[in-house]
């Protein structure tokens, strides 16, 4: 049976169709899926958590405690907010393209783009798919610092989201360079998140998708979900009709010579019904978050399909 539920969100409302369940049959399902994320990072260092977009609980997670407190920069799993910074302040818009420009150094900083030589300019929708350090560099110089904290701050971060006892709280610097400002919209300077606080920045995203069309956001959730069909995310697609959408990042670490890992997305990509967040201990790179974020998705989409009255994206009918 399908209940529906009204909400209230950015000025308008918005029907969520949930699927009542039995306990028995509700408890099976989390089962399931908590099997998914267990047999996903198995023998892996960090932490996954999946989330009802609805209602705000964790269906399933490895290792709550790690996405509650460890505190870890973000990487270029941020840049959908500093374009969402970057739109909301109608400082580009859908047109505004660039080159990619190599090689990259910022602040002592080398950061050569790693995706294809598309061989000509960048919108700001395949730039995010592509995760272009170029673009985002560049077009950071067009807001304030003050501009660039007071939107990830609007955006929730930094902030307790109440998923877990005991959670740590991020920060938000106030860049004081230009340097400074472009390393922070590519999450890699004065922004220190939690798993859960990033979990909790990409369910905005999923329930801002659940809405009815902005179009001055269409750059924002077309390089999402480009992201996972061609870009830099394409391992976090599952196969079949179950479309994703979401972003990779690679962050350095404050305690040594590696990096760590991240993917952040929601599914299904039009219709959101879970947020999904990968955090990877010493990963070897974005896409190896991605790996293991596949996997979680094509479990759910298993499920989502299995319920009565669900089309194959997952959507209901």
């Amino acid at each position: 049976m399908l209940s529906s539920t009204l909400v209230s969100g950015m000025g308008r409302h918005v029907f969520l169709f949930l699927v009542a369940a039995a306990p028995a049959t509700a408890q099976l399902a989390n089962s399931s899926l908590q099997t998914a994320v267990d047999r996903a990072m198995a023998d892996r260092s960090g932490t996954a958590v999946v989330l009802n977009v609805g209602n705000r609980r964790v269906l399933a997670a490895y290792r709550l405690d790690v996405a509650a407190k460890r505190l870890v920069y973000p990487g270029s799993s941020l840049k959908p907010f500093t374009l969402l910074a970057l739109l909301q302040a109608r400082k580009l818009d859908a047109q505004t393209a660039l080159f990619c420009k190599r090689p990259l150094t910022v602040g002592g900083h080398r950061l050569d783009c790693t995706h294809p030589d598309t061989h000509h300019p960048l919108d700001p929708a395949s730039a995010l798919a592509y995760s272009c350090n170029s673009y985002f560099i560049s077009m950071a110089t067009r807001l304030t610092p003050a501009q660039l904290r007071d939107s990830l701050t609007a955006d929730g971060f930094p902030t307790v989201t109440g998923l877990a006892h005991n959670e740590a709280v991020g920060a938000i610097s106030l860049a004081t360079t230009p340097a400074q400002l472009q390393l922070q919209a590519i999450g890699e300077w004065g922004v220190l998140l939690t798993p859960l606080e990033l979990l909790q920045g990409y369910l905005k995203l999923a329930r801002l998708a659940s809405q009815p069309p902005n179009p001055g956001l269409i750059p924002l959730f077309d390089g999402l979900e480009g992201s996972t069909s061609f870009g830099m995310g394409r391992l976090a697609q599952p196969e079949g009709a179950f479309k994703v959408a979401g972003k990779t990042g690679t962050a350095p670490s404050q305690e040594g010579p590696w990096t760590h890992a991240w993917f952040a997305g929601f599914a299904p990509a039009q219709h959101p019904e879970i947020v999904l967040v990968v955090f990877l201990e010493k990963g070897r790179g974005g896409v190896e978050a991605a790996e293991v974020a596949r996997q979680i998705f094509a479990a759910y989409a298993a499920l989502a399909t299995s319920r009565p009255g669900t089309s194959a994206a997952g959507a209901q009918k």
